[in-house]
């Protein structure tokens, strides 16, 4: 089994619904996002999938997401935008739009540089 892995970023503000606590408050991130696909065999070029694809179909979905206020964002308006349902959600609307040839393994979102949250399937 092979794995790729890329690394992307985005930067937006949110806040979440409910929480007592000083993230109940507006505030910001420089999110950074992991995404870790695997493969079983490589192509003829001997690549898994060609990172520049996985930062296209990638670059759609964080673009989307970039510069905004998350809790106005339509996946984000009947729940939280916490780094947990932001990487589910990054998760999900990848998912289909990659190659047959690799399965999405994970999505890591860091809200800051030692605060983490991921999505997987088994």
């Amino acid at each position: 089994m092979f794995e790729v892995m890329i690394k992307t970023e985005f930067a937006s503000a949110h806040n979440l619904r409910d929480y007592k606590g000083a993230c109940e408050a507006m505030h910001g991130h420089n999110w950074k996002i992991d995404i870790l696909v695997e493969a079983k065999e490589l192509d003829a070029t001997g690549l898994a999938v060609d990172f520049n694809v996985l930062k296209e179909k990638s670059g759609t979905i964080i673009g989307d997401l970039d510069h905004i206020y998350l809790n106005e964002h339509t996946a984000f308006k009947a729940q939280n935008p916490s780094s947990e349902n932001i990487a589910k959600y990054i998760f999900d609307s990848l998912k289909k739009d990659l190659p047959d040839s690799v399965k999405l393994k994970k999505i890591t979102v860091w809200e800051t540089d030692d605060a983490a949250a991921s999505y997987y399937e088994d």
